[in-house]
């Protein structure tokens, strides 16, 4: 598909990465030359490439290397916690290890490949440009073969690899074409974690249509002022972005007649209201466990009775099914279905029997992936959607097991017992935690936020965590989770806010107060160690930006060890 896009447009541009910018036949012979050199180094179908590469036009070269080889690869963030990229790796066992010379990980015993070393990146100018055959390869391609593992959060502790397969993409190519029609002449930004399989959607939008794929450093697609600039100065026209970036990002003046798809959470009526006009707004629905989703709405109209989820992607299906998985008229579980369905869950076997199971609506030996989503299907045919069935959050777009959370809490000797929940709506949700002391031991809420984070990313590290003798219960002696409220939670009634008069480091605290709801912050104390992350980072600069009348960089607040710190930087920028 890539391939014959390049024989359609050569000469257009394909990728754009800071001052840079690639031609398709460019990008097609740098990704050749790079294959061979997979090919050679034993990369085939059904092999799996573990690939950590800062976000980059070198990125996505990897990427089509990879699959151009036949392999499929595995995506490491490298900005997720190094222990549990390492777990990934060990997981996974991929057959090479891609990173760029920039990035610390290792694999102990998996061959690693360095792509920008001087002599390799020699060793790949020598090698042929032409297209990759089935005779290049070790073996014939075909789409059942493997595409790429992507891992999510896990409900038994441990995160678990979805392994998709090449078959879903006709399918996705398709619908994109019928319902969104992006082509030559098209920007589209590439906003997601390449570890989220979103980002996977925002590269065939651009490199399968013709369009041109946008790529941005981190810091240039942080929710709010640094997002709404990238979309402003590389003139997008197309993005996918979760509804917490929607939320705290300016609508005005970005993506004008151009096409936003909210996904990864609900999308809201006031999201609707802010971000329809103007331009096309799509409502994506889909898990990890098929090839990036099964459902789109739209376009939505602020006056639209109801958000749906809209219908089936081209070739796709879902069906709402009752506890004996027949049809229901009403709410109902969602089953997945078609060829966009992942093989399963890697080296899982007894979880991927549970959750793919036998279609008895289907062909016979056909599959369905029970999504553990609640819904329910109007005459018109549109899905809404309902909610969870189980203990699955979203946080910031991103799916969290608590499960996990509690698991990594636990694993720490002075904790006996541990729950974990979210509190806030949107941008501002975040984990919380409660735990008791294992028996004879004292624990710190600080210390526990510090040891989960060197196994969980930043989304799922509890924000607070809340130290008790003993837990609520209810009658029936199961822990009582409605009960359990954070000091953050029920203190901060009485918290006066900021006032003019202040010092800006009083003033700082107690912005930051709010925006965090605890009743207490001190200059002393790091934003992000008490429960900020990068969403609340932004709307924590435009507070300042608001009230104190200073424009202050968003590294400024990254870069601060204390509030301290970074009071001098407002004193700074006054």
């Amino acid at each position: 598909m890539f391939e014959s896009t390049v024989t359609r447009f050569p000469d257009a541009t394909a990728l754009v990465f800071g001052d840079r910018a690639t031609g398709y036949a460019e990008l097609n012979a740098r990704a050749n030359q790079l294959a061979r050199r997979f090919v050679a180094l034993g990369i085939g179908p059904d092999t799996l490439v573990a690939v950590a590469v800062p976000r980059s036009d070198e990125l996505i070269t990897v990427l089509l290397a990879v699959l151009k080889a036949g392999g499929a690869y595995l995506p490491l963030d490298p900005t997720y916690p190094a222990d549990r990229l390492a777990y990934m790796i060990a997981d996974a066992e991929p057959v090479l290890f891609v990173r760029s010379s920039e990035v610390g990980l290792r694999a102990d015993g998996t061959p690693e490949y360095v792509v920008d070393q001087p002599e390799l990146q020699a060793e790949r100018a020598r090698e042929a440009t032409e297209d990759l055959t089935d005779a290049d390869r070790l073996a014939p391609l075909d789409a059942a073969h493997l595409m790429y593992v992507i891992y999510t959060s896990g409900s038994t502790g441990t995160p678990k690899g979805v392994a998709v397969p090449h078959a879903g993409v006709a399918d996705m190519i398709a619908t994109h074409a019928e319902r969104i029609g992006p082509g030559p002449g098209d920007r589209v930004l590439q906003w997601a974690s390449i570890s989220f399989d979103a980002a996977f959607w925002d590269i065939t939008l651009a490199l399968l249509s013709g369009a041109t794929l946008v790529m941005a450093s981190a810091d240039d697609v942080l929710p709010g002022d640094p997002l709404h600039e990238t979309l402003r100065r590389h003139e997008i026209t197309h993005a996918t972005l979760p509804p917490v970036a929607l939320s705290v990002t300016d609508s005005e003046g970005v993506l004008v007649n151009g096409t936003v798809m909210s996904t990864g959470d609900a999308c809201t009526p006031t999201l609707v209201r802010k971000w329809a006009p103007g331009r096309r707004l799509f409502n994506g629905y889909g898990p990890t466990e098929v090839t990036v989703g099964s459902t789109f709405s739209g376009p939505v109209a602020p006056d639209d009775d109801e958000i749906t989820i809209g219908i089936e992607w081209t070739g796709e299906r879902v069906q709402v099914l009752d506890d004996r998985l027949d049809v229901t008229g009403g709410e109902g579980e969602l089953y997945l279905s078609g060829p966009g369905i992942a093989r399963g869950y890697l080296n899982r076997p007894g979880l991927t029997a549970v959750r793919f199971v036998p279609d008895p609506q289907g062909e016979p030996g056909s599959r369905m992936y029970r999504s553990g989503d609640r819904g329910s299907r109007r005459s018109d045919g549109e899905l809404l959607f309902a909610g969870r069935a189980d203990a699955q959050v979203k946080v910031r777009g991103f799916r969290v097991e608590l499960g996990e959370v509690e698991a990594a809490l636990t694993a720490h000797p002075g904790v006996g017992l541990a729950v974990a929940t979210v509190e806030g709506d949107l941008a501002d949700a975040r984990v919380v935690a409660f735990v008791t002391p294992a028996a004879g031991q004292e624990v710190a809420p600080q210390e526990l936020r510090q040891y989960v984070g060197r196994s969980l990313p930043e989304h799922m590290v509890p924000s607070m965590v809340t130290v008790l003798e003993h837990f609520p219960t209810t009658s029936n002696g199961k822990i009582d989770r409605a009960a359990l409220r954070t000091p953050a939670a029920t203190a901060t009634a009485g918290h006066t806010g900021w006032h003019e008069g202040m010092s800006y480091d009083d003033a700082l605290c107690a912005m930051v107060a709010e925006l965090l709801g605890v009743p207490v912050v001190t200059p002393d104390q790091n934003f992000f160690e008490i429960g900020g992350h990068s969403v609340l980072a932004t709307k924590l600069a435009g507070r300042i930006r608001q009230d104190l009348g200073v424009k202050v960089p968003i590294r400024s607040l990254f870069e601060s060890t204390s509030l301290s710190e970074l009071a001098r930087a407002v004193e700074k920028a006054a």
